[in-house]
């Protein structure tokens, strides 16, 4: 009786009444949402950015200042070794104009982002200048950088090197040499830097490494063997690569290195003679002015001084002051205006002209050597006494 009263107060628990006691587990919660970053911003939208890349390295360099506000990422973009990688490889490069000038004990440099058109004037470079000022520096270009290699502080020879990244304006510390140098020659051959001479041979480690090249995939500076070098020179005022050879200029000769063969000549007495102050090599040929202020071209294979034809009207005298660079295969020459003070008066007093002429040259079927004046003009003015130390070019 009583278990039957138990039972009809307390019936058995239905399905219905134990699935309601487990609801809980049958929903676990949601996990918790993770949160992707969002994906990079393209240089320019719906493009992939090694296409955007290639559309923005062919624009010509004049305006890469412009693009580099459009955004950082453009800023950083036209900055980058990989952005003018590309430009080299599309063929896309423009030769700049790079001048060191001094004025009583400072050096200042300048460059013409567009030679090609002589309507844009030179400008300082928009960053400190060197932190040193060393007398009697020797210059290389590799790639898009300027080397400044030795030179001498309070006549001190320096073994230090300042590199100049042109892509960004900006001084860096370069390897060192294994010796300090002064008025030394140096030449890019190879994607390498060749330096001799500068300095006196008195002891055996200026004897091994009278001659060094630098290696930039390396990184350091290595001795040239030289030892059957006769009379090695310390002062070298000229140098030039002709067909894979250095020819670097003495007081007295000159040296010849064959950097493929290994081999040291001396240089022709031809050559010797005619080769006046800073000198360039266009198609084989090396062109200088002689002691008449004009120009002439060195023909290596026949040994003989040539007058360039055609660019007598066109070009004054180069009595002094004038230096040479190849401009991408035109032959750009830039001198000291003397006459007439300048014509103007600037800051501190009266200012002096910097001219600069670029030529057509070229070979004639009569195995002579002719030249057009592109254009003639005043391309900076600076103060009287200036005087040009060194012209380079510099492809961007």
């Amino acid at each position: 009786m009583n278990d039957a009263l138990n039972l009809a107060t307390y019936p058995p628990m239905s399905d219905q009444t134990y699935s309601t006691t487990t609801t809980t587990t049958d929903h676990p919660s949601p996990p918790p949402t993770t949160t992707h970053p969002p994906p990079p911003t393209p240089l320019i939208p719906h493009l992939p950015d090694d296409i955007s890349i290639q559309c923005i390295a062919r624009v010509p360099r004049t305006h890469h200042r412009t693009l580099s506000l459009v955004s950082k990422l453009w800023h950083s973009t036209i900055r980058s070794p990989h952005f003018f990688t590309t430009r080299s490889l599309l063929q896309s490069t423009q030769p700049s104009l790079y001048l060191n000038i001094r004025h009583n004990s400072t050096f200042q440099y300048y460059f013409h982002p567009n030679p090609n058109n002589p309507n844009h004037k030179l400008s300082p470079f928009p960053h400190p200048p060197v932190p040193i000022h060393p007398v009697g520096p020797a210059y290389a270009v590799l790639g898009s950088k300027i080397y400044l290699i030795g030179g001498s502080v309070n006549d001190i020879p320096l073994n230090t090197v300042w590199v100049l990244d042109c892509k960004i304006n900006r001084w860096e510390v370069g390897p060192r040499m294994r010796v300090g140098r002064e008025f030394a020659a140096a030449a890019t051959v190879g994607g390498k830097i060749f330096v001799m001479g500068g300095c006196v041979v008195d002891n055996r480690l200026k004897a091994v490494n009278w001659a060094e090249v630098y290696d930039p995939e390396v990184g350091e500076w290595g001795p040239v063997g030289s030892l059957e070098v006769e009379g090695k020179d310390k002062w070298m005022h000229a140098c030039a690569v002709i067909d894979g050879r250095i020819y670097a200029m003495a007081d007295r000769g000159g040296v010849v290195y064959d950097v493929v063969g290994r081999e040291w000549g001396r240089v022709p007495k031809r050559l010797d003679l005619g080769w006046r102050g800073r000198a360039v090599v266009i198609d084989g040929v090396l062109y200088c002015y002689d002691y008449l202020g004009k120009i002439r071209g060195y023909d290596v294979e026949k040994d003989v001084w040539k007058e360039l034809r055609g660019v007598e009207k066109g070009l004054p005298k180069f009595l002094c002051g004038a230096t040479m660079v190849d401009l991408d295969g035109r032959l750009c020459v830039v001198w000291e205006c003397k006459e007439g003070g300048g014509g103007g008066v600037g800051v501190g007093g009266k200012v002096m002209d910097v001219m600069c002429a670029e030529i057509d040259v070229r070979k004639d079927e009569d195995g002579g050597l002719s030249g057009s004046v592109l254009w003639v003009d005043v391309i900076l003015s600076v103060p009287v006494g200036s005087s040009i130390l060194h012209c380079m070019a510099v492809a961007l």
